[in-house]
C-alpha cells in the first residue's frame, strides 16, 4: 500500500484559501452595508456634522431639552466641551461664522451652570492670589490711555496692576504696555488691564473678558486682534469652562498687537507679550487680562 505522505499541509492550505475568499466575498463583492446606524457609531467627521445640525436646529427652535436628547445619542463624555471644542476648530478651519455661533451658543446653553468669571479677576488670579502680607515686589506697569479728541475720558478707564502669586519675589520686567483708543459712540469700553504671572500658565495670552452693564457675561462676541501682515478673530464663550464671556488669544513673543471688538469699541493698541521673573530668577511669559464692559 502507498503510504500519503502530505501531512496536514493540505488543511492549512485549505483554510487559507477559504478565508481569503471569504473576506474578498464579504468586503468586494457583497460588503456589510450599514442602515440606519446610531449617531454614536458614525466617523468623527460626521459626528462634527451631525452636532452642527442640531446646534443649527437649536437656534431655530430653541428647544434645549430636544437638542440635548439628540446630543446624548453621540455619547459624549462631555456634550458641552465636545460642542465648544469643535466650534474652536471650525474657527481654526475657517468655517462658516454661523456654525461657529450656532455651535458657541448651544454649547454655552448647554453648560449654563458654569460660574461667570468676576469682573477682572481670572480663573488663574482667583487662585493664584496670596495675602498682601507676603514679602514680595510688586511692580505696577504704568498705562496711559490714548484718548481721540472730542471724547470725555471714562472715569477708570484703563488700570494695570500686578498680580501677586505664590512665587513671592515674582516681578515683571520692564516691557511695553497695552493702550486703549476710545471710539465715540463705543457700546463697549475697557474697564481693566492686568498683566497676570502664573509660572503654571507660562504661555503669552490676550485674555479677553466681556461683560455688559450688568456685570455679566456676554457670550459669541467676536474680537478682532491683529498685527503687522496679520489679523485674526475669535469669540467669547467657547471655553464654557472659564466663563461664558471669556475668549483667548496666544500670542507670539516679539509681536506687537491690537485687540478691538467687532462690533466696535475700543480698540486697545501696543499689546506684547511681557516676561516675568519667578523665584528662581527662571523667566516665562505672562498673560494679558483684559476686560471690557457695556455702559
Amino acid at each position: 500500500m502507498k503510504q500519503d505522505r502530505r501531512g496536514s499541509w493540505y488543511l492549512l492550505t485549505g483554510a487559507v484559501l477559504g478565508v481569503a475568499i471569504g473576506l474578498f466575498y464579504s468586503w468586494v463583492i457583497s460588503p456589510v452595508e450599514y442602515v440606519d446606524a446610531p449617531p454614536y457609531a458614525l466617523r468623527n467627521d460626521f459626528k462634527d456634522k451631525y452636532r452642527a445640525l442640531v446646534a443649527a436646529a437649536y437656534l431655530y427652535s430653541n428647544d434645549l431639552l430636544r437638542a440635548e436628547d439628540r446630543l446624548a445619542q453621540l455619547k459624549d463624555d462631555n456634550t458641552a466641551q465636545s460642542l465648544a471644542m469643535q466650534a474652536q476648530r471650525a474657527l481654526a478651519e475657517g468655517r462658516p461664522e454661523g456654525e461657529v455661533r450656532a455651535l458657541g451658543i448651544l454649547a454655552m446653553a448647554l453648560a449654563g451652570g458654569v460660574t461667570p468669571i468676576t469682573p477682572g479677576v481670572s480663573t488663574t488670579q482667583a487662585i493664584m492670589d496670596t495675602p498682601s502680607n507676603e514679602a514680595g515686589t510688586i511692580t505696577p506697569l504704568p498705562v496711559e490711555p490714548i484718548i481721540s479728541p472730542n471724547v470725555s475720558p471714562q472715569p477708570s478707564l484703563t488700570q494695570t496692576e500686578m498680580v501677586n502669586t505664590q512665587l513671592p519675589s515674582n516681578t515683571v520686567l520692564p516691557t511695553r504696555t497695552a493702550t486703549s483708543t476710545p471710539t465715540p459712540g463705543a457700546p463697549f469700553l475697557m474697564d481693566d488691564t492686568t498683566l497676570i504671572c502664573n509660572p503654571d500658565q507660562p504661555q503669552p495670552l490676550i485674555q479677553v473678558v466681556v461683560q455688559d452693564a450688568a456685570r455679566q457675561p456676554m457670550p459669541s462676541i467676536e474680537l478682532v486682534v491683529t498685527w503687522t501682515g496679520g489679523e485674526d478673530h475669535f469669540f467669547t464663550g467657547l471655553k464654557p469652562e472659564l466663563g461664558l464671556g471669556y475668549a483667548d488669544f496666544l500670542m507670539t513673543p516679539g509681536v506687537v498687537y491690537s485687540l478691538s471688538l467687532a462690533e466696535a469699541g475700543q480698540s486697545v493698541d501696543q499689546i506684547t507679550a511681557a516676561e516675568c521673573i519667578a523665584d528662581d530668577e527662571s523667566r516665562y511669559w505672562g498673560s494679558w487680562m483684559l476686560t471690557f464692559i457695556q455702559p
